[in-house]
Order: C-alpha cells, then structure tokens, then sequence
C-alpha cells in the first residue's frame, strides 16, 4: 500500500529556499517526517481530518501539536471569531474578552486567581520563571519536561547552540518520578534555587505521592512550584492536571488547547505572584488580541459545560484497552508498548534485533500514514474523534503491526522502507 506525495515534496524544495527546514515549527519539519513516505504539507481540516496537497485524506491524531482540543473549524469557535473580526482583533486599549476569558479560567483552574495572556507556551513559561525569580530573589531554575525556545530552558538541552554559557548554568533538569534525584539537587543547589517546574505529566503517570513530595520540597525551600500545563490543561480535566491529581501549584501555565488552533496562553496563579506582573516586564502587543480570545472564551464555555476532558478520556481508554490487546496478539511486546494519559497517548517503539527505534519508527510511520493515518506515534485525542475514527485506527494497527514484527524476525525493515530512514535529533521527554 502506497500513496504518492509530489505536490508536497515540491512545496518542501521551494520552502527551503526561504525557511530553514522549510516549516516554521521543529515538530512539523522534515525532520520528524519521512520524507518520500510522508505527507509534509496539509491543505484543510474539518472535524477530526486532514487533507494534504495532494488531496490525500487523514484522520488527524495529531490535532497541530495538541493544540486542535475540539477538531477542526469548529463551527462555534469559527462563527465566535468571525463575529469578533467584524469589529477589530487588536486595539489601543483592553477589550473586554480580555477579562472574560481571564474569569473563566480563574473559575476553572484551582491555582488560579490572577491571569496573563501570551501566544505561545514558551511566552507562559518564560512569564512564570521571570515572576519565580522576582519573587524569590533566587536565580536557579530545576525543569522536568518540555518547556518552550527561550534560553532559561533549551540551554539544558542538545539544542543549547546559541545560549550563553552562563544562561545553561542556571537551569538544571531532573527526570520525572525521581524524588531522590530532585532532592539531591535542591540540596546542591541549596539557596540559590527560584523555581521548580515540570509538566505534572507526560508519557508516565506520577508515582502515588510523587508530585505532592515536589510540592513539599519546593515549599520547605522557599521555591515557586510552577505546573507547565501547556498540553494537560483543558485536556486531562476541566482544570489541568493540578484538579486530576489534586496538587495546587503556585503558578501554571497553560497553551496549546485553549483556543483550538488560535495562538493564545496563558500564565495563571497566586495573586501574591501574579501581582509582581506590574513590576516585572511582561508585555506584547498581541496579549490582548481578540480572536483568539474569542475563540478560547468558546472553548472554556464547551471545557466546561460539556466536560470535554472526560470524552477525550474515555475515547482514549478505549484506543489504548484495544491497542495493548493488539500488541499482545500480534506479539510485539518485544518492541512496541502504549504509554500517557488517555487524551494523550503514545506507542512507544525500542530498539530490537539490531534495529533501532527510529528506523522501525519510520516504517511504522511510513505504513500508518499510506492507510490514512496521520501519526508519529502519538496519540491525540480531539473531542471530534468519533467511535469510528478509533475502529479505523485499530484496524490499521491490526495491518501494521504484523507487518513490523514480520519485518523485524526477516531483518527487512530497511528493505521495506521507501525514504530514508529517521535520525534522532532532539529528545526532551
């Protein structure tokens, strides 16, 4: 089973003329897409699919990064912006969707009692980590998790090129479920820490106790405990994962579904903070932009009276209940198992029989995507996710995965592949 992606493939080569790897986000370059074997550019969205350049059709289980929360072009959210167009998107003074939306997530969101609003995550995080050192005084910053471009936290990854030296000093990373490996640097770096953040959740489920122990630790320091809720919030409860797992942190940001596609965060939390925000310089011209604050004042409304955190999760218990069934019948234990929350999940494919992850992920990708599902391995559930969207997936899987494990036990993997290969590049999870 093939599909052919010419239109695409001839976009990539002009764009690369003017955008360095042709796309203006990492994640939705060439570099996370098999190129040959993949679609690299989409041309419409409705519901839960896309369609590509090359009129191929998909079911989306990406969502644009987690952003897409309900599907796309949502005919409230696009008929709220389109009556908010008509009358201006970015003014001289405050709008009042401004002070709407805030209101909704102070309603919303337990830690929240005083709101900003950004574009990005990176803008929220950034925002929280300037307040954390204001407030207390402390430079230091420990991270677990993704938390955005800015310097304060790529400079402690691979991709630091470009961030002062003594910009990557002050931030240092702990791996997720390790309280003795955070208590170990909260001890080193005892009194010079400002903030302790982390996303309460990724690919594992906290230990019973663990974020509660941060918690702890960071409040017996005089440390800021920041939630980057930039993907769990509107996504694992109407309030984030602090209302899932009943941990109130002293400041959380939140992005990605918010607006559904609309470039809107925000950084929310105590006011004793949150009041630093006069003095502390945090400002851009499109804080108060009113589309997308249309458009999230639509989502908060169906977040909330229509409990989308608990659809996307019982949509992906199911996805996830069967899938491991599937692993087991066509026995792929040995190289593939599922992982995450419900509403974000992934299939996590290792090293086997000589072949690494990547490169079986590339067939894995190559295969999913010729049967019309757009995937890279993740699992991202939109409330316009049908029950038929899952038994289509499922039965893509049923397809794929004897066609991995066959080609792993022949060692033809490399073989089957039509483009080249995956190369790891940045890993931060």
């Amino acid at each position: 089973m093939t599909r052919q992606y010419p239109s695409s493939e001839q976009w990539l080569k002009r764009a690369e003329q003017t955008i360095p790897l042709g796309s203006q986000t990492f994640s939705k370059s060439k570099t996370q897409f098999p190129v040959g074997a993949a679609p690299l550019y989409l041309e419409k969205g409705e519901g839960a699919r896309v369609w590509d350049i090359d009129g191929n059709e998909y079911i989306d289980f990406m969502n644009g990064l987690l952003c897409v929360s309900l599907g796309y072009a949502d005919e409230d959210v696009t008929q709220a912006v389109y009556q908010q167009i008509q009358t201006g998107v970015s003014f001289s003074l405050p709008h009042k969707l401004e002070v709407e939306v805030a209101e909704k997530l102070v309603e919303l969101i337990p830690c929240a009692e005083k709101v900003r609003f950004g574009k990005n995550g990176s803008d929220a995080t950034s925002a929280a980590i300037r307040l954390a050192r204001a407030f207390t005084g402390k430079d230091m910053v420990l991270v677990c998790g993704y938390h955005g471009w800015q310097d304060w936290y790529i400079g402690s990854t691979a991709r630091n090129l470009g961030v002062p030296e003594a910009t990557q000093a002050l931030t240092k990373s702990f791996p997720f479920n390790d309280i003795d490996a955070l208590k170990s640097l909260v001890k080193q770096y005892h009194g010079q820490i400002a903030a302790i953040i982390m996303e309460p959740m990724n690919v594992e489920y906290p230990k019973d106790g663990y974020l509660s122990e941060v918690q702890t630790l960071a409040k017996a320091n005089d440390i800021v405990f920041v939630f980057d809720e930039t993907i769990t919030g509107c996504r694992f409860a109407k309030g984030g994962a602090q209302e899932l797992f009943g941990i109130t942190p002293d400041l959380a940001t939140f992005g990605k579904g918010l607006a559904n596609g609309f470039p809107l965060s925000a950084i929310v939390g105590k006011a004793e903070i949150m009041d630093l925000m006069e003095d502390v310089f945090f400002s851009g011209t499109f804080g108060g932009e009113t589309a997308s604050l249309a458009a999230a004042k639509v989502v908060l409304d169906k977040v909330d009276n229509l409990n989308i955190p608990d659809q996307l999760a019982r949509t992906g218990q199911y996805l996830l209940t069967e899938l491991d069934k599937l692993i087991v019948k066509y026995n792929c234990q040995q190289f593939a198992s599922t992982a995450g929350h419900p509403s974000w999940s992934f299939l996590q494919l290792i090293d086997c029989n000589g072949y690494s992850s990547f490169e079986i992920k590339t067939l894995y990708m190559q295969e999913m995507l010729a049967r019309g599902i757009l995937t890279f391995g993740s699992h991202n559930i939109s409330y316009s996710h049908t029950n038929e969207d899952i038994a289509t997936l499922l039965a893509c899987y049923e397809e794929v995965l004897p066609i991995l494990n066959t080609a792993i036990n022949n060692r033809t993997v490399i073989e089957q592949l039509q483009c080249e290969p995956l190369e790891p590049l940045f890993k931060v999870r």
